[in-house]
């Protein structure tokens, strides 16, 4: 597969109406992606510190989901919360060791703002947490952190770093971050997830903006967790997911 011919089979990060920004149902979501032909779809609500976030009852009660809606594989996931620059984060682990998908990202108003050594410290704390799959929209300036030294150790636990389609609209001064990010990833060999962050279902599996920017970047696709089945099947075979 070339640069010029991204495909993806994925959408890992997206909001349901348990989130209270977010405008639809895991139904809708998952029909959406069947539309789209995706394998598979992340219902990743955000984590309880978040003011609009769902009861913690949601997450122990994703487990009622069927595991396929409408042929799509759903998986039960979380957007949790990194607290602290110890890297703590706003669910209990033992939750988060039954949830299929765990994405840790900082959020403005609830994350402190800090210096490029206290956010590395935080990042590479929540690299050690067995149960962290991917590090979520880091491209915040106000979140900076030794992008490289991070970025090599999330390869190294076998995490991903993800691309976020929604930076480019509501988090515009991430972009130039978000691109030092995926070069970053491209040289040292760490994967990295392209997902849409959909808040609406019809931005399921979107991803304009990450695919332009992967183009110039001419960023290996094989380096892109989502956009095969076997590279979903290497991702998730520590929880021994396997899709088809």
């Amino acid at each position: 597969m070339s640069t010029s011919e991204y495909q993806f089979v994925a959408d890992l990060h997206n909001h349901s109406i348990a989130s209270t920004h977010a405008y639809s149902t895991i139904t809708e979501m998952a029909r959406e992606a069947a539309r789209k032909g995706l394998a598979a779809v992340g219902c990743t609500d955000h984590g309880v510190k978040v003011w609009d976030a769902p009861k913690i009852s949601h997450f122990y009660n994703l487990n009622d989901l069927p595991e396929k809606i409408e042929g799509v594989r759903v998986l039960q996931g979380v957007e949790a919360n990194i607290i602290d620059f110890d890297g703590q984060l706003d669910m209990p682990e033992e939750l988060l060791s039954r949830l299929e998908v765990v994405i840790a990202s900082m959020h403005g108003g609830l994350m402190p703002v800090g210096n490029v050594d206290e956010c590395t410290r935080a990042y590479m704390a929540v690299l050690d947490n067995p149960y962290v799959d991917i590090i979520g929209h880091s491209g915040s300036p106000e979140y900076a952190y030794d992008y490289e030294t991070v970025i090599r150790y999330a390869g190294e636990k076998g995490k991903a770093i993800e691309i976020n389609e929604h930076t480019f609209t509501v988090r515009q001064a991430s972009i130039a971050n978000c691109r030092k990010i995926a070069e970053i990833c491209k040289k040292v060999g760490t994967p990295i997830v392209v997902d849409s962050d959909s808040h609406y279902h019809a931005w399921i599996g979107e991803f304009p903006n990450c695919v332009r920017m992967l183009k110039e970047l001419d960023f290996p696709p094989e380096l892109i967790v989502n956009s095969s089945i076997e590279n979903l099947n290497r991702f998730f075979a520590k929880k021994n997911i396997v899709f088809d």
